[in-house]
């Protein structure tokens, strides 16, 4: 399994950013992905994921109204659209996959659901 986050970089408050997760090696239909950050000093928390098998996805209410999951089955990529970016999204962005047999709203909660994950993109806001 190897999933590769791009995207990421430094914009204003109010900007937009949309990430890339580029995934290879697993059956993309069958898994979930799920889009975690990580700021400094503070604890990796859910941002958003979608279940690839079902077509459900879920957002932490942080970013809920703002940000949009989507995966294009085609290319094997999940994107997340950010909208309305507020430092408070300051963080390294992650992208995990794993066959994961608990609601979305369950998932995003526990990243050790999740397996498998990329190497993360640092997405900045400044104000």
């Amino acid at each position: 399994v190897q999933l590769v986050e791009s995207g990421g970089g430094l914009v204003q408050a109010g900007g937009s950013l949309r990430l890339s997760c580029a995934a290879s090696g697993f059956t993309f239909d069958d898994y979930a992905i799920g889009w975690f950050r990580q700021a400094p000093g503070k604890a990796r928390e859910g941002v958003s994921c979608i279940d690839n098998s079902a077509g459900h996805t879920y957002y932490a209410e942080s970013v809920k109204g703002r940000f949009t999951i989507s995966s294009d089955n085609a290319t094997n990529t999940v994107y997340l659209q950010m909208n309305s970016l507020k430092p408070a999204d300051t963080a390294i962005y992650y992208c995990a996959a794993d066959i994961v047999l608990v609601p979305m709203a369950v998932a995003i909660r526990v990243p050790s659901l999740f397996d498998s994950w990329g190497q993360g993109t640092q997405v900045t806001v400044s104000s």
